[in-house]
């Protein structure tokens, strides 16, 4: 944004600065995640930049990791179980949250403060208590090492950020809108899908965006809750790390930050969307 022409030396100064150290902070966060893309074309079979590499020689990259990667029978399944546990658990977080945030709105709701605190809790309590939890809730149930259980906990995860991205976007909902729809005659369920869901879409799907983000990068709760044919991609990746030093985690690695890079994109145009909508910027 370009400094208005009565700013002073000092106020043009700090702006500079301001802008400087902010790419700095930037540059901090960023770079040990972005620093793995280039090691994952690397011909070696080394986590370290090789001489060719460093030298721009075509001879230093290669493509085998990520060959290695789609030809490996384990690594494939675990991408599947990753997959299918996240879209199942976000698809089921982002129905129960965004009921869970229409009732919370409603202004006679009883003990709402309450019924917030403990569906958002599983932000707040730390991630190792949450997993014992479920693990002795579900192994008493026999959902321990199945699908259901795993993705049942996922659902735990994701909730809270479908309900407060909705009640976000409920903040600023008219309420009109609803008796509006409702004089003309239409019913519950014809005001919700053509009044109240279009006007909430963008915050429903930034809340499943986060869930499903969530729930593809979770580790610490799948330790407990999968067995053997329930492994995702996580955990395959935490043992190798440990047991088989691989560039092909590397390769893994790589494209997970460019899902994450279209899915930030997404949100960001969700975003100026619903601002666009609201008034809140030109169109």
């Amino acid at each position: 944004m370009a400094l208005p022409s009565y700013a002073t030396p000092v106020e043009r100064v700090w702006h500079y600065a301001f802008n400087i150290i902010c790419g700095l902070i930037f540059f901090f966060l960023i770079a040990p995640i972005i620093v793995i893309i280039p090691l994952a074309f690397n011909a070696e079979p080394y986590f370290t930049f090789t001489r060719e590499m460093l030298s721009l020689n075509p001879d230093g990259y290669s493509l085998r990791w990520f060959e290695a990667l789609f030809g490996s029978s384990e690594w494939m399944s675990s991408i599947g179980n990753s997959f299918i546990i996240s879209i199942c658990s976000t698809i089921i977080a982002t129905a129960l949250g965004t009921l869970a945030a229409l009732g919370l709105n409603r202004p006679n709701m009883p003990a709402r403060g309450i019924i917030t605190a403990v569906l958002i809790s599983p932000m707040i309590v730390p991630l190792i208590i949450t997993a014992a939890a479920l693990f002795s809730f579900f192994a008493r149930v026999g959902l321990s090492q199945t699908f259901p259980g795993i993705i049942l906990s996922h659902v735990v995860l994701g909730t809270p950020f479908v309900v407060l991205t909705v009640t976000a976007s409920l903040a600023g909902f008219n309420e009109t809108l609803i008796r509006a729809s409702q004089s003309l005659g239409a019913n519950q369920t014809r005001t919700f899908f053509k009044v109240i869901l279009p006007l909430l879409l963008p915050g429903v799907i930034s809340g499943a965006l986060f869930a499903f983000v969530t729930s593809l990068d979770e580790v610490v709760i799948v330790n407990f809750m999968a067995g053997p044919n329930q492994t995702p991609m996580t955990v395959r990746m935490f043992s190798g790390l440990r047991e088989e030093i691989s560039p092909t985690i590397l390769a893994l690695a790589s494209l997970l930050v460019a899902l994450s890079i279209l899915l930030l994109t997404t949100l960001e145009m969700i975003r100026r969307r619903n601002e666009r909508l609201r008034g809140m910027s030109p169109a």
